[in-house]
C-alpha cells in the first residue's frame, strides 16, 4: 500500500485542475467547491461561487486548503510566506523528517532555491529546492512541440501529477483548461516516495504570497487511489474571480472620449465665452469718479438699452459720434444714448466733472444730460430722448416729415433762445454750448425745441474768461472773431443762434453746396435781399403765405443783428429775449454795399476803426432802413 500526500503550489491567479493517481482504494471529484468540507486556515478561504482562494489581494500571507476525511488536519507549525509558499521555513527546509512531496507551480525565480526561470514547474521532496524543474507548458500531442504556458495570463489551466508505486516514476503534466490530457508529461522523475510520505499522510493546497499582492485559485480537484482520477466536469466549474480593473464596455470606450470631447469644448467655449462677456461690458473706471457716481451709467444697461446699439436704433451720426435710442429696463425711461471716440486721457477728469455739472441744468428748453459711461477710447452721453426727434430733419431732406407751419418755428425760437439765455446768465455758472445749429435742437411731444448735445460745451465762472484750446463748431455757424482768437463766448454762441434764425425762417441751410454758384452764403443772401427791400422774399416757400408777417420781419433782422460779423454789434440773449417778447424794439440795422461775410474778414484782418463805426451806427439806428425792410 503506498500512501501519498500530494501539495500543489503555484503563485499566480490562475485555475487549478489536479488529478493524482496511485494505488489506494478512495477517490473523488470536486468541480468548484461550492459545498465542500475542506479545512481551511491562514487566508483560505473558498467564494460563494465556489472558488478556493488560497491568499487575496495582501503581501506576505499564506493560506493551506486539505481533504479532511478520515485524517485528522495536521497543522503546519512555522511555515513561513513569500518563498516558502506557506509549507517550510529557513531552519526545515531540506530535512529527511518533514516527510512532503510537492508539485511546485513558481512565478518567481528565486537564487536560494536555484529556480531556472520566473514562470516553471518543479517536483520537490522535503524540500523548496526542487528535485527537478522544468518550464511551464506542455506537449502539442499533433507535432511534439513544446509550448509554453504563461501562469501569469489570468488564464485557466489544468495540472496532472501521476505517481506508479511500482515503478516509482512521478509524472506531470499541463495543459489549457479545454484541452485533453497530453500523452507525453512535462516533467518526470523517479523517487520512491514511500520512504518519504508517512502513514496518514495529508494531501492538500499550499500557498503564499511575497511583497507583491496575488490571488490564488484552485476552481476543481479530483483523485484517485488505484484508479484514475474521475473526470471534472468543466461545465460546472466556477469563473476565477475578476482581478484588476474591470473591462470597459465597447459602449463606453466609444462614448466616454466622444464625452470628454464634448465636455472640454464645452469648458472651453464658456470660458471664452465669459472672457469676451467681460470684455464686451468692460469699463475703464478711476478713483476719482465716486464722487460722480449717481450720475454714471453702467455699460452693460446701456448696451442692452439700445439692444446692442444696432442700426435699428441708430437715431443719427455726426462728427463727434453716433446717437442711438434706447429703454433703460429698470426705469423704463427712454433715452439717447450718443459714443463718442475718446482716446486720450489727458483732461478727461475734467470733462467727466463738466458732463456731471451741466448734467444738474434743468430748463424747459435745454435736453437733460442724464449721464455718462467710460470705455477704453470711447465715452457714452446718455440725454433724455425726444420723441420727435431733431429739427433738421423738419427743415432739410425729410420727405416723410411735415412742413413746420410758422407758429411751430416761432414757437421752437423763441424756446432755443429761452434755453441759451439760461445757459449764459440764470445758471450759477456761464455755459458756452459752442454748436448751435439745428441738428442740436431736438422736438418733444408738443413740438416744443429744447437744445441739446452739450458734448462741445465749456463752463466758466461768471466774470471771467473762457480758456479753449481750438475751434471747434460747425462750417456756417462759426463767428468770424474765432478764426483770430479761437475764443468761445457768449457772443460766438449769439451769432450761432443768428444763424440759426435764419436757417429756420428761411429753410436753408447756412452754406448752400447746391446753389447755382456752388457758394452761396445764407447770411450774404439774406443781407442782400434786405438791401432791395425784398427781405420776406428769403421765407420759406413751403409756408405758402400762411405767416404772421411782423413776427418774420422780427426774424430775419433779428437773425441779421445776432449774426452780426462784429460782435460786440450783437445783443446779449437777455435783450433777444426782450425783442422776441416785443418788451424792446429792434435797433436799426445800418445800410451797407459790403456783405457780412467781407465785413468779418476785414475784421480779423484788423479794420478795427471800421468795425467801431459800424457799431455806433448800428447803435443809433436808421428808421428809413429798417421800415422799407418791413
Amino acid at each position: 500500500m503506498v500512501h501519498l500526500s500530494v501539495l500543489l503550489l503555484f503563485s499566480l491567479a490562475l485555475s487549478l485542475v489536479s488529478s493524482i493517481t496511485a494505488t489506494g482504494e478512495d477517490q473523488f471529484v470536486y468541480s468548484g467547491f461550492s459545498g465542500s468540507n475542506l479545512n481551511l486556515d491562514g487566508a483560505a478561504t473558498i467564494t460563494p461561487d465556489g472558488v478556493l482562494e488560497l491568499t487575496n489581494h495582501t503581501v506576505h500571507i499564506k493560506g493551506h486548503a486539505f481533504y479532511p476525511t478520515p485524517w485528522r488536519f495536521r497543522k503546519s507549525p512555522g511555515a513561513q510566506t513569500s518563498q516558502y509558499l506557506g509549507l517550510l521555513n529557513k531552519t526545515s527546509d531540506r530535512k529527511p523528517s518533514n516527510h512532503i512531496f510537492a508539485v511546485e507551480l513558481d512565478s518567481s525565480k528565486n537564487t536560494e532555491f536555484n529556480d531556472i526561470d520566473d514562470n516553471h514547474i518543479g517536483i520537490n521532496i522535503n524540500s523548496l529546492t526542487s528535485l527537478t524543474s522544468t518550464s511551464a507548458g506542455f506537449y502539442d500531442d499533433n507535432n511534439g512541440i513544446f509550448k509554453n504556458l504563461s501562469m501569469v495570463n489570468r488564464k485557466e489551466m489544468q495540472v496532472w501529477v501521476d505517481y506508479n508505486g511500482e515503478t516509482t516514476q512521478i509524472d506531470v503534466t499541463m495543459a489549457p483548461l479545454r484541452s485533453a490530457k497530453p500523452s507525453r508529461p512535462l516533467l518526470s522523475a523517479t523517487y520512491n516516495l514511500s520512504t518519504v510520505l508517512e502513514d496518514p499522510s495529508y494531501i492538500g493546497f499550499s500557498a503564499s504570497t511575497g511583497p507583491i499582492n496575488s490571488l490564488y485559485c484552485v476552481t476543481g480537484w479530483s483523485w484517485g487511489i488505484n484508479r484514475p482520477a474521475p473526470l471534472i466536469d468543466i461545465t460546472k466549474l466556477p469563473k476565477l474571480p475578476h482581478v484588476g480593473p474591470k473591462p470597459r464596455s465597447k459602449v463606453l470606450e466609444i462614448i466616454l472620449p466622444i464625452a470628454t470631447a464634448i465636455f472640454i469644448f464645452l469648458v472651453g467655449t464658456t470660458l471664452i465665452l465669459l472672457v469676451r462677456r467681460r470684455m464686451k461690458y468692460a469699463e475703464i473706471h478711476e478713483d476719482w469718479e465716486a464722487e460722480f457716481g449717481p450720475h454714471r451709467f453702467s455699460y452693460k444697461d446701456l448696451f442692452h438699452a439700445t439692444d446692442g446699439f444696432k442700426n435699428k436704433n441708430l437715431l443719427g451720426a455726426g462728427g463727434f459720434g453716433k446717437v442711438y435710442k434706447g429703454l433703460l429696463s429698470v426705469s423704463k425711461l427712454e433715452v439717447a444714448v450718443k459714443r463718442v471716440s475718446h482716446d486720450s486721457k489727458q483732461g478727461m477728469k475734467e470733462f467727466v466733472a463738466e458732463v456731471v455739472s451741466i448734467g444738474r441744468l434743468r430748463h424747459r428748453n435745454l435736453v437733460q444730460l442724464l449721464g455718462y459711461c467710460r470705455r477704453k477710447g470711447e465715452l457714452l452721453l446718455v440725454y433724455e430722448y425726444m420723441s420727435n426727434g431733431s429739427l433738421d430733419k423738419y427743415l432739410h431732406c425729410e420727405e416723410d416729415k411735415p412742413t413746420l407751419d410758422w407758429t411751430q418755428r416761432f414757437r421752437i425760437i423763441k424756446g432755443v433762445a429761452s434755453g441759451l439765455f439760461y445757459l449764459h446768465e440764470r445758471w450759477e455758472k456761464v455755459v458756452i454750448h459752442r454748436d448751435i445749429k439745428a441738428s442740436n435742437v431736438l422736438l418733444d411731444g408738443e413740438m416744443n425745441g429744447r437744445l441739446g448735445d452739450f458734448g462741445l460745451a465749456r463752463l466758466y465762472d461768471h466774470g471771467t474768461d473762457p480758456q479753449t484750446t481750438h475751434v471747434v463748431g460747425t462750417m456756417g455757424y462759426l463767428a468770424p472773431e474765432l478764426a483770430r482768437t479761437g475764443k468761445a463766448t457768449t457772443q460766438t454762441d449769439v451769432y450761432a443762434f443768428g444763424i440759426f434764425i435764419l436757417e429756420v425762417t428761411c429753410g436753408e441751410r447756412p452754406i448752400n453746396s447746391h446753389a447755382d454758384d456752388s457758394s452761396q452764403i445764407l447770411i450774404d443772401w439774406v443781407v442782400e435781399h434786405w438791401h432791395k427791400g425784398s427781405l420776406t422774399y428769403t421765407l420759406d416757400s413751403r409756408l405758402q403765405g400762411n405767416y404772421n408777417s411782423d413776427e418774420v420781419s422780427l426774424a430775419l433782422n433779428l437773425g441779421l443783428l445776432c449774426a452780426h460779423p462784429f460782435c460786440n454789434a450783437r445783443p446779449s440773449m437777455r435783450q433777444v429775449i426782450q425783442y422776441l417778447n416785443g418788451e424792446m424794439p429792434l435797433p436799426e440795422l445800418m445800410p451797407t454795399n459790403i456783405s457780412y461775410s467781407v465785413l468779418g474778414l476785414m475784421q480779423n484782418e484788423g479794420f478795427d476803426q471800421y468795425a467801431s463805426l459800424c457799431s455806433t451806427i448800428s447803435s443809433s439806428g436808421m428808421t428809413s432802413s429798417l421800415s422799407s425792410a418791413r
